[in-house]
């Protein structure tokens, strides 16, 4: 993975002006690995590894036999990918981990909590368009494709193998596609992206960068991407995201109102 350190918002637009039809994602600190919220979890209550296949199964099972209840269409339900999108959305732990086509989204979510030196991560999705792992030539991205019916239960709920696949459900949510969003599944809950990603070929190309965002670009790229219309209101187009995009409200229009006034 290759790693480049942001001291200034115009240094973020410089770098991800050379990542054309890149995947990105945010995380609000620079030093945890990139791994899914499933994987944290199961991580962190450690118990035998080898349930870890049987424990997510559970988990969505049980989650289709009460979410038909909330739902408007239960045939949503039916398909792997889109039940664990729905998971997700609404807090549950998953494989799944998000990302998005725009860097912009991704730098808010790395910014918009972060203390101290955040990270967006940028993944190579044209070089991996049609990579396939070393360990067998045959597992393309349409093979494996986690949204044909059983191919969850033969490539990833099974956890041996150290591959991904990237792109969208067939339907997408009304989150999903205000933040452009795409996930990116992983072949193995034990290893971070990186890890696998060196099952495939980079063939001289970086598959991973890491833009470390220094803690002092805070500041200045929220007021950029709140001109950009870049809140929780606009990537969650609901009520908690309304809610939500009340801190930024806080932070960018007022407090300047306040130092004026002291």
């Amino acid at each position: 993975m290759k790693t480049i350190h942001i001291h200034s918002w115009a240094e973020f637009l410089d770098q991800v002006s050379q990542l054309d039809q890149w995947a990105f994602r945010g995380q609000p600190r620079a030093d945890l690995p990139l791994l899914s919220s499933l994987s944290r979890r199961l991580m962190r209550f450690p118990g035998n590894q080898q349930l870890w296949p049987l424990l997510e199964r559970r988990s969505l099972r049980i989650f289709r036999r009460k979410a038909h209840v909330h739902v408007t269409d239960p045939n949503l339900l039916q398909n792997d990918l889109r039940c664990l999108a729905m998971m997700q959305h609404h807090g549950g732990a998953t494989r799944l981990l998000d990302f998005t086509k725009s860097p912009f989204v991704a730098a808010f979510f790395a910014l918009e909590s972060a203390y101290n030196d955040s990270v967006v991560y940028a993944l190579n999705t044209p070089a991996l368009w049609h990579r396939v792992p070393r360990f067998d030539t045959a597992l393309t991205r349409q093979t494996i494709d986690p949204r044909v019916a059983h191919n969850f239960d033969k490539y990833f709920f099974d956890n041996h193998l150290p591959l991904i696949w990237f792109g969208e459900p067939s339907e997408m949510d009304q989150r999903l596609i205000a933040q452009s969003g795409l996930f990116v599944v992983p072949g193995q809950l034990d290893k971070t992206l990186d890890e696998l990603l060196a099952s495939y070929s980079a063939q001289g190309e970086s598959l991973l960068v890491q833009l470390v965002m220094d803690k002092s670009v805070r500041q200045e790229a929220m007021k950029e991407l709140y001109r950009m219309n870049i809140t929780y209101a606009s990537l969650w187009p609901d009520m908690d995201g309304l809610s939500r995009s009340m801190n930024q409200e806080l932070e960018i229009i007022w407090q300047p109102l306040v130092d004026e006034f002291l």
